[in-house]
């Protein structure tokens, strides 16, 4: 356990992120590798099927991790007031709601997955194989949530690296089960589906047969995870921003891969591979908004307000660093880059993906403000805001989906990025200067 509310916020903030950066970090790194399996290995079609149907996984999956990290915030808040018994209550609650819940969108998701594809303008030539992929990944979505829950938990105790721990794991044997299943037993873009399954099952059992030995403290009864109205109170409203949040975003990207799938197997191929290197450079700050949270939720909890202010402005300072570094290297090595992703040589692919990234790169201390601001309100109990800003970039994704990509092509595309974030800062700037709790820090209250 981690008390976030003592020594210097950026250092503390830091050393706390630096696990779950490695953690993404690996969580990318096999992406990439699973990617660069299928394409080299089963071609470009299959590359192309897996990818059409990524903004799916990607907002099932953000969703339920974004709703288990708002119960997470509730568990941090309740640690930093060192309030035990609601602690625990707060754990039962989060793995009770979070289970339920997968398994209803999975159920759902698996009934109505032919209309879904449908929507997703899936060609017909790569329809069997995104079919036979995302089936398996939904169906085995429980998994991830679990681990989730494990990890979601542990981080808000200060624990980040335990979660690193058994996620580095889970990747290793993804990537050995990617070779069995696919290479060895010929099994298709199903064999990746099934090793990610398997992998992230792994993760949650080990993490949460570590959680039960090393923290005998939140160590659940049957009355922990009885149901209790008021917390459900406290957790469901919590939960569901930080997930409507995030998955917002994603139904954004959701509507764009529809405009995107009707481009041609090149551009899908192009942006998937764009997409990935993507993740890689705002990866620091989608880390930095996850630890800002937890660290808000703790110092909200020991009422340290002169804290949460100065540790979202140091971070903020940070984050233009890692924004510079990124443009050096954007600028330089984006062909190379997109290759060793793609597996791919093909003209129009790499110049396409390499444009996204240039015109992207240059807008990436917009999303470097978004993602430590919005996390922190949500940390620290502003939970309106953050979705008010994440439902402007659902809405101005759609509309350039629907308005831009048919007159613009690919480029509509491309400019979609640097349009919504310039959009969806705002609200967040106006709030974070009117924040009772900002005043109460400024005034030294």
């Amino acid at each position: 356990m981690k008390n976030l509310t003592q020594g210097k916020p950026l250092k503390v903030i830091l050393l706390f992120a630096i696990p779950l950066y490695i953690g993404q970090l690996f969580q990318l790194g096999y992406s990439l590798i699973d990617t660069r399996i299928i394409g080299s290995t089963l071609g470009e079609s299959s590359l192309a099927a897996v990818g059409a149907t990524t903004s799916l996984s990607d907002l099932l999956i953000e969703f339920i991790n974004g709703v288990v990290c708002g119960f997470g915030i509730i568990v941090a808040t309740y640690f930093g007031a060192q309030n035990d018994r609601s602690l625990r209550k707060a754990i039962g609650g989060t793995v009770v709601l979070s289970a339920a819940l997968t398994v209803l969108l999975s159920v759902g998701c698996l009934i109505f997955l032919p209309q879904i594809l449908d929507f997703l303008n899936i060609s017909a030539e790569l329809a069997p194989e995104a079919s036979a992929y995302i089936r398996i990944i939904i169906a085995g979505l429980i998994a991830t949530t679990l681990y989730n829950v494990c990890a979601a938990i542990l981080r808000a105790i200060g624990d980040s690296f335990t979660p690193l721990l058994f996620l580095v794991i889970s990747n290793l044997l993804n990537i050995g089960l990617d070779y069995l299943f696919i290479l060895r037993l010929q099994m298709g873009v199903a064999g990746a589906a099934y090793a990610t399954v398997a992998a992230q099952a792994l993760s949650a059992v080990l993490c949460f047969i570590y959680m039960r030995k090393k923290y005998p403290q939140i160590r659940l009864q049957a009355a922990d995870v009885a149901p209790k109205k008021e917390m459900y109170r406290e957790l469901l409203p919590r939960g569901f921003s930080m997930g409507f949040m995030l998955s917002f975003v994603l139904m954004g990207s959701l509507a764009l891969q529809t405009a995107i799938n009707a481009l041609g197997m090149n551009i899908i191929v192009a942006h998937t591979g764009a997409r990935k290197a993507t993740s890689l450079f705002l990866m620091v700050f989608f880390v930095l908004g996850t630890a800002l949270a937890t660290y808000c939720g703790q110092n909200l909890g020991a009422e340290e307000y002169g804290r949460i202010r100065q540790g979202i402005r140091d971070t903020i300072w940070f984050s233009f660093g890692w924004y510079l570094l990124v443009l050096l290297v954007v600028f330089t090595l984006s062909p190379v880059l997109i290759n060793l992703i793609t597996a791919s040589a093909q003209p129009e692919i790499i110049d396409n993906a390499v444009l996204y990234l240039k015109v992207n790169a240059s807008f990436y201390f917009l999303p470097a403000i978004i993602c430590i601001l919005r996390n922190s309100m949500q940390g620290f109990g502003d939970s309106k805001t953050p979705l008010v800003s994440s439902l402007i970039e659902l809405v101005g994704k759609v509309a350039i989906a629907y308005l831009l990509v048919p007159s613009l092509q690919y480029m509509g595309v491309v400019l979609s990025e640097p349009i919504v974030w310039a959009l969806m800062v705002i609200p967040l700037i106006i709030s974070i200067l009117r924040n009772p709790i900002m005043r109460r820090a400024r005034s030294g209250e």
